[in-house]
């Protein structure tokens, strides 16, 4: 395989005098220069406010704009471009959904499912939709390997009105049945909310196939800047919703009194959108394509694969989530024994490496695993079995800073 790290600049840099060792694209992912350049160029060459002019520079922002929207639809399967809304982020678009579908159409009498293990982005927006309409949360529990079992899909029944799902959690590294959830949800005539925020940069999506509701991810945890979230959501459902944000460009007729509404998408892209960020995502799509899903996940299990044979040979390791590659990505969430996480990240990050600590937004679910924190090493398909090893070495440095024996 090709050394894509040649690709990405800042894993050149130097961190306290030792050369960085990302382990936190489940965080954020890294820029390769294929999007930095598609950013310069557009600030330099194309940078207008699309859709708002006739001159050239506007035309060449709509151009822009416009070719992002049509890579993400087929990036993702989806049936037309007006199913595609940018948003700024994955949490954003999950809002949306709430605020312009669920307010209108949930009652006292229905419930809300979700599983434990979701991101807060999809479990507090959940809870207040829940609170403002009166509808039941209920949650389906993972089991001590960090899986969904498919009995708790038993709980999505005729109440049941709206059901969020994580495509793959952010903590445990499990990829949920997303298939099987989506079917049984559309048995009961349930809406369903896909959470691909972890998926969508490591594995195909095809949204149609899949036949979700909707489905929503972020830029920059697949290669873009920060700034852009995409939410996807079956034309005959956003033709019905409502808008979520007003103002410029999501307007038809403006009278003192009353306005009519834009087409799909547009009439949930109010004001200017953060066109940069846009263009890099599209730019990120073309760098998927060319790297190949393929690659990415052979390399990326590969890594993950041998961070876990190599983690399960210390002795004061726990992993939390599932510790084979069954159904499951490149995240490792794990305790150090008697070393809080926070501890674990700093002084790693004292030897160049750097990993994430704490709840990981995830806070119920830690709690129902009874887990305080937890550290987490991420893999994206530029990292290297040496930087695996430099983590498993630096972790018994962790345990002997803190006082303790190692393995």
């Amino acid at each position: 395989m090709k050394n894509y790290r040649e690709d990405f600049p800042i894993l050149d840099l130097h961190v306290k005098g030792k050369k960085i060792i990302y382990l936190d694209s489940a965080a954020t992912s890294q820029r390769p220069l294929a999007v930095l350049e598609a950013v310069e160029k557009y600030v330099q060459e194309e940078n207008g406010n699309p859709h708002r002019g006739s001159h050239t520079l506007s035309l060449r922002a709509t151009e822009a704009f416009d070719a992002a929207r049509l890579k993400v639809q087929k990036f993702i399967g989806a049936k037309s471009t007006k199913e595609i809304i940018f948003t700024k982020n994955a949490t954003e678009a999950i809002n949306l959904v709430a605020y312009s579908y669920a307010l209108d159409y949930l009652t006292k009498e229905d419930q809300i499912v979700i599983t434990i293990a979701e991101h807060h982005a999809n479990l507090v927006t959940w809870q207040q939709i829940a609170r403002k309409t009166g509808a039941k949360l209920v949650y389906m529990y993972v089991d001590d390997q960090g899986r969904l079992p498919l009995k708790e899909l038993e709980k999505i029944n005729e109440r049941t009105k709206l059901v969020a799902c994580t495509h793959m959690s952010n903590v445990l590294g499990s990829i949920f049945p997303v298939s099987e959830v989506i079917k049984k949800a559309h048995e009961v005539g349930a809406k369903v909310l896909i959470d691909g925020a972890q998926a969508v940069p490591h594995m195909p999506v095809n949204v149609d196939e899949m036949d979700c509701d909707f489905y929503v991810f972020s830029g920059h945890k697949m290669y873009s800047l920060m700034g852009v979230g995409v939410l996807y959501g079956k034309e005959e459902i956003l033709e019905k919703m409502q808008p979520f944000l007003y103002g410029g460009d999501m307007i038809e007729y403006v009278y003192e009194q009353e306005t009519s509404f834009n087409e799909l998408p547009y009439k949930f892209e109010a004001g200017t959108q953060g066109v940069e960020s846009i263009v890099s995502l599209g730019a990120a799509i073309d760098y998927l394509h060319q790297v190949g899903f393929q690659n990415i996940h052979e390399r990326e299990m590969a890594l993950t694969k041998y961070a876990l044979e190599e983690l399960s040979k210390l002795s004061y390791i726990h992993i939390v989530g599932p510790t084979d590659l069954t159904n499951r990505g490149a995240v490792i969430s794990f305790t150090v024994e008697g070393v809080h996480p926070h501890d674990v990240s700093m002084i790693l990050d004292h030897y160049g490496v750097g990993v994430r600590a704490g709840h990981h937004c995830a806070q119920p679910l830690l709690r129902y695993l009874d887990v305080h924190a937890c550290s987490r090493a991420s893999f994206a398909f530029y990292n290297t079995k040496e930087e695996v090893d430099a983590l498993v070495k630096n972790l018994d440095e962790v345990r002997r800073v803190m006082g303790y024996g190692t393995k």
